[in-house]
């Protein structure tokens, strides 16, 4: 894993870019706007993908496997966080003097000049920006956007826009948000996390506040979760409003329904608006009403901010069904933290019916397994029926002797609730062993784990429905 450095300069003017990793959601989304700046792109990543050709398909030349030649005349290298030092191409730019820079700063590049909305937060950041995209573009405005996942109305995670408003995305895990020249700056919830980058509880705390009081217009935060209300006490900007279920919320949720798609009533300034989401879960409730509050400081009315919202379709890897097999549902969700999960069970749970529920669980990352698969386990044991674990995604980090999936497994109380299976194939199987008619099956992780629903759709074909 590479640390930004975030006080490396970021040139002036690109003409060639070269991205390392350009598969990637967030990186394929850059890659392509500067496609639309006129810039030339190349980029290489370990395997082939959708991603890597339909970029080809655009215009950038897009190599599988990492080697110096491929630089080519690229004054400006991009990358991410999650590559080696000793990726040959960022060894070999960093030789020639080359621009290197994250793929935080090459966005930064990219909104320079714009207006600014900057969504931050443990959880729920994917699913507000993409409400907000959705809305400004359902009340007529062009706004460019990044997102870390692909908005369903859209069928993109990114778009340059023609308008001065620019919505993304900022990332607080390896302390980015902090680049971006922000005017409004949402916060969906603080509940600290990274701290392998931020050191301590107190750092990753202190780097929020930095991000909401350099926010140029508004900051807009949430007032129900605890890390939140820590964060807004502590700030000093004069404009500060507030969403949630709280009482004193400045865009307060009331009359939740929460059977099927998710319907609820917001009150502003004396004013309500009714809406039903086209997605289930009360956390969306929340998610809305803080896009809500977004727009009305972008200057829209609470009623047409609202029915703009309403209209929100999901993003790609939340809560997504992938297909139905003798009459069992595989959905998939990029849930890869205890309080994401409990969301996502929570929300799957509101639809289900009278089936059960097995989550096929991916722990994501060493440290975070080492640190939570306590928190993991007690989720998972009170929500989903049976759970599947598999091995660690490792993501940037090293391999971690003694942890592996085995520990959020050994830390359910019900051991006949849980299995720990780290071989792709048996998992597949076992999944479909269990699975019977009306039962929902949800893979969980912001790893590869979607990769895995193939086996257990064509499992499913070909496994006797359980009778238990």
């Amino acid at each position: 894993m590479i640390t930004p450095d975030l006080s490396l300069p970021i040139p002036e003017t690109i003409e060639a870019a070269h991205f390392i990793g350009i598969g990637g959601s967030g990186m394929s989304g850059l890659a392509r706007m500067f496609l639309d700046r006129g810039i030339r792109v190349s980029g290489s990543d370990r395997a082939d993908s959708a991603a890597l050709r339909a970029l080809a398909e655009a215009g950038a030349t897009v190599y599988v496997g990492h080697d110096a030649a491929q630089l080519g005349d690229a004054d400006t290298v991009v990358h991410t966080g999650a590559i080696w030092p000793e990726n040959p191409e960022y060894v070999t730019a960093k030789e020639r003097g080359l621009h290197v820079i994250h793929r935080s700063q090459a966005l930064h590049w990219l909104t320079r000049g714009r207006r600014l909305v900057s969504v931050a937060g443990a959880h729920g950041k994917t699913t507000s920006t993409g409400m907000i995209v959705t809305a400004l573009r359902r009340l007529g405005a062009d706004p460019g956007f990044v997102n870390g996942g692909v908005v369903a109305d859209l069928g993109v995670s990114s778009g340059s826009g023609a308008d001065e408003l620019f919505v993304i995305e900022a990332d607080e895990s390896d302390g980015t948000f902090l680049l971006y020249d922000t005017a409004v700056a949402l916060i969906t919830n603080v509940d600290p996390d990274h701290l392998d980058h931020w050191g301590s509880r107190e750092a990753f705390m202190a780097g929020f506040v930095r991000f909401a009081d350099a926010a140029a217009e508004a900051v807009v935060i949430s007032a129900d979760d605890p890390g939140a209300i820590e964060v807004r006490a502590a700030l000093q900007h004069r404009r500060v409003i507030t969403f949630g279920l709280a009482e004193d919320a400045d865009v307060r949720v009331q009359d939740i329904e929460t059977d099927g798609p998710v319907a609820f009533t917001l009150a502003a300034a004396g004013e309500t608006a009714h809406l039903r989401l086209g997605v289930p879960g009360a956390h969306n409730a929340v998610n809305a009403a803080g896009a809500v509050a977004v727009l009305r400081t972008l200057g829209y009315g609470l009623a047409e901010a609202a029915a703009a919202v309403a209209g929100f379709a999901g993003t790609v890897r939340r809560f997504e069904l992938h297909g139905v097999e003798r009459d069992v549902s595989v959905y998939d969700d990029y849930a890869h933290h205890p309080t994401e999960v409990e969301a996502a069970l929570t929300a799957a749970r509101t639809v289900l019916g009278d089936g059960r529920l097995i989550a096929v669980h991916q722990p994501h990352t060493y440290s975070r397994t080492r640190l939570m698969s306590p928190r993991f386990a007690q989720v998972l044991e009170r929500l989903a029926d049976h759970t599947v674990v598999l091995d660690v995604y490792g993501a940037r980090e090293d391999p971690v002797p003694g942890v592996t999936g085995a520990l959020v497994s050994e830390a359910f109380t019900d051991p006949e609730r849980v299995r720990f299976v780290p071989d792709w194939q048996e998992a597949a199987d076992y999944t479909a062993s269990i699975a019977r008619a009306g039962d929902f099956v949800i893979t969980l992780g912001c790893g590869d784990v979607y990769r895995i629903i193939p086996q257990v759709l064509e499992a499913l074909t070909r496994t006797a429905p359980a009778d238990r």
